[in-house]
């Protein structure tokens, strides 16, 4: 969950607000008077995020990028599947494909 703070809380802290972004993968929402509020995240973040926003979905690369997301707390974890016959019939090529 987001840590909110107002824009001088986080200038007179910015020191703690930044190593909890860098060491607990935080996410902080400055509120700025008569403005949008602003998000401070970490390198890693930031580039886990742009890695699964450029790749093609079904492709390697947002597999690797989603899984860092869902490490990070992110993204929710992928629900467990019960293997059942059916499951693993998925994996098995279809007779015009052989």
């Amino acid at each position: 969950m987001p840590i909110a703070t107002t824009q001088s809380d986080f200038r007179n802290h910015i020191k703690d607000y930044l190593d909890q972004v860098n060491n607990d993968n935080q996410t902080v929402l400055i509120a700025r008077s008569n403005q949008r509020a602003a998000a401070v995240i970490s390198q890693d973040q930031l580039n886990a995020l742009l890695e699964a926003v450029n790749a093609k979905e079904d492709s390697l690369d947002y597999a690797i990028a989603r899984d860092k997301l869902i490490e990070m707390h992110i993204l929710p974890d992928d629900p467990i599947v019960k293997p059942t016959d059916d499951y693993w019939n998925n994996f098995k090529p279809k007779e015009n494909d052989k």
